[in-house]
């Protein structure tokens, strides 16, 4: 049987459950909820709290049927093909029209206490964005929705993950799953981004199981996709989750569009600049249009489980700049030869993503003193720290066990001074045997349960070819040193863990991803090169500076609003900090004053400065004021100048 309807400008047609629908210029879709009104501000607050699943495009008036601003001579009692009715959250008929629940409602209804507020002239119509038309924007940059090009409805998907709830209303947030060949991921990213109204960019690429989807061949809505190989499951919000939530709240009578009827208002499918349109009550801000700098680029975070993650153009490109920057010589090393791009990068992302973090560090270069540690490490893992404390991670740092005493003092003073954020665990290593690095990562040794998600080892000596420890001038350290080497090594085997080496020699723990370079550009670095790679690693003239740099790093991702939306699936009001937020993380940043105030703390301890031993105000030969405080003024200008201009 085969039925069509007209709404405004553009007709659908309905063939055995499955809709196509026909633009006649290209205009938006929406989708309609219809509830009481004692519901309805409840509602438009939910919608507004949950702007990717549910982009609020008009909330009628009491009783209202057509939709002035979208749709001229619509009735929306008739003008889709199919209604869906819900009883107490209970689907319980689809119909062709909602003349007959113009005066009244069910019989069941009718008994209620409260049947006066089910009339249609107090039910509320709610008209969202929808991506029914997005198959239109893939088959630009090339990508076919296979399952609509196969005539089967597209896949969608309930989810682990909590919408912000409002009022009576909360529920899973239920996406749309595509496969998308890696190679047209940022192509995809930024053409679905400049669409908010449907839905705008993906809020996850890469295993469902993080979404909490176990097994992508039984969808909740639609039918089972086809993957092929090379495909990446990309996820955009789904109108769906209207669905859930009124199944989830009850309420005594609620109608929707049957899926894929949807209505189809005057709006140009071109417009990304769209205003919503909504009662004088509402505080919604208008739809705008994405501002270009904020159009996201695609990166791959993890291969096991596979994540991609997305940023703003304006963010990679700032965070380039801390890159070039840290990657200076002053010392004339010769490191800049091991330099690899967007290895700060990927890490920042990495960690952005992280819930617990390992950080270890600890060069004890100078084995004729005691201490033997040297001033470079500390300050940029306490950097680290700081900042992921701020951004809610939880932190541990690892240490030597013959340092256990003083780092602890050490840290203890840091949180005095203000220079660490609060008090965090210090804790040690041990090889007790073969699966010791497993139960230390894991909860019971079960690798399905890290401790941590991200290890990061700064200026921290690393094992070599030969099982040796090795400082610069050729020394053998290996007694000096616990190994912790062994944690990077097995985490290579648990999924969930991403590991970071920074280093500024090629002898440091997770320097072994650049081994071979070591070996050919760095003096004797056939002999010291660390033997052990990290996923990441990050080179820097001084390793102090790639610590500051992750956390100006990390501070940049979380004012970025494209990288933060994409964090929050597309939930929550805001993608951008508040302002206490904001002052928080400013004041967790590396600074000149922290930085001088914790390097004085080091030389207290009786700390030196790696190249040269003095117990002075250096570190590897570079004297505080003005190489250091240089570097960190500089990166703190590229830092605060993108914040400014994203608020």
């Amino acid at each position: 049987m085969l039925t069509a309807v007209r709404v405004g400008r553009c007709s659908i047609k309905c063939f055995r459950g499955f809709t196509r629908v026909f633009m006649a210029s290209g205009y938006h879709h929406a989708s309609v909820i219809i509830l009481p009104k004692h519901l309805a501000n409840d509602f438009e607050a939910f919608c507004h709290s949950n702007p990717a699943p549910l982009p609020l495009i008009y909330r009628s008036q009491l009783g209202e049927t057509s939709c002035p601003p979208l749709g001229r001579h619509a009735d929306i009692r008739t003008d889709l093909s199919q209604y869906s009715v819900y009883e107490e959250g209970l689907l319980v008929k689809t119909v062709s029209s909602l003349h007959s629940y113009s005066r009244q409602t069910s019989a069941t209804l009718e008994q209620d206490a409260e049947r006066d507020t089910h009339r249609w002239s107090d039910m509320v119509c709610f008209y969202l964005g929808c991506n029914s038309g997005f198959a239109e924007r893939l088959k630009k940059v090339g990508v076919l929705v296979r399952n609509m090009e196969q005539g089967r409805h597209i896949s969608m998907y309930r989810t682990a993950v909590s919408c912000v709830p409002t009022g009576v209303f909360r529920c899973p947030l239920a996406v749309t799953m595509c496969p998308v060949p890696a190679g047209l991921l940022d192509a995809v990213v930024e053409e679905t981004h400049v669409n908010p109204l449907g839905h705008g960019a993906p809020v996850h690429i890469g295993d469902p199981a993080l979404l909490g989807i176990l097994d992508l061949s039984k969808p909740d809505y639609g039918q089972r996709p086809e993957l092929q190989p090379g495909d990446v499951t990309v996820f955009w919000a789904s109108g769906v989750t209207a669905v859930e939530a009124i199944v989830n709240s009850k309420p005594s009578v609620a109608f929707s569009n049957s899926p894929d009827c949807m209505s189809l208002p005057d709006i140009p499918a071109s417009s990304s600049s769209t205003v919503t349109v909504t009662p004088s009550e509402s505080k919604a801000p208008p739809y705008t249009k994405p501002h270009p700098e904020l159009n996201p680029l695609c990166f791959l975070v993890s291969h096991n489980p596979l994540l991609y993650s997305l940023a703003s153009q304006m963010a990679v490109a700032r965070i380039r700049e801390l890159e070039m920057i840290i990657v200076e010589d002053p010392g004339q090393r010769g490191i800049r030869a091991l330099f690899v791009q967007d290895e700060l990068l990927h890490s920042c992302l990495a960690l952005s993503h992280s819930t617990s973090v390992a950080i270890t560090t600890g060069f004890p270069t100078h084995y004729m003193h005691s201490p033997p540690d040297e001033t470079d490490g500390p300050p940029g893992a306490i950097a680290m720290a700081t900042m992921l404390l701020s951004l809610g991670k939880q932190v541990t740092l690892v240490t030597d066990k013959r340092a256990l005493e003083m780092n602890q003092a050490i840290i203890d003073e840091a949180v005095k001074t203000g220079v660490l954020k609060s008090a965090i665990p210090l804790i040690t290593f041990e090889d007790n045997g073969p699966d010791a690095a497993l139960h230390f990562l894991c909860h019971h040794g079960d690798s399905s349960k890290p401790r941590y998600d991200h290890l990061v080892a700064i200026e921290r000596s690393g094992r070599a070819e030969d099982g040796n420890y090795y400082n610069m001038r050729e020394v053998n350290i290996k007694h000096l040193v616990d190994p912790i080497d062994e944690l990077f090594i097995a985490a290579k085997n648990i999924p969930g863990i991403t590991t970071t080496g920074i280093g500024d020699g090629g002898n440091e723990l997770g320097m072994g991803k650049l081994k071979e370079k070591v070996k050919s550009l760095m003096p004797k670095g056939s002999l010291i090169a660390c033997e052990v790679p990290a996923d990441r690693a990050i080179v820097a003239g001084v390793s102090n500076w790639g610590g500051y740099a992750v956390a100006c790093g990390l501070f940049l991702l979380h004012t970025c609003p494209t990288h933060q939306r994409y964090l929050k699936k597309g939930l929550g009001v805001k993608n951008t900090p508040s302002r206490e937020q904001l002052q928080d993380w400013t004041a967790n940043l590396p600074s000149v004053n922290k930085e001088e105030s914790f390097l004085s703390t080091l030389v207290r301890f009786g700390i030196r400065s790696g190249k040269t031993g003095h117990l002075a105000m250096e570190v590897d030969g570079l004297t505080f004021h003005p190489t250091h405080s240089g570097i960190i003024n500089r990166l703190l200008d590229v830092t605060l100048a993108s914040s400014s201009e994203n608020h």
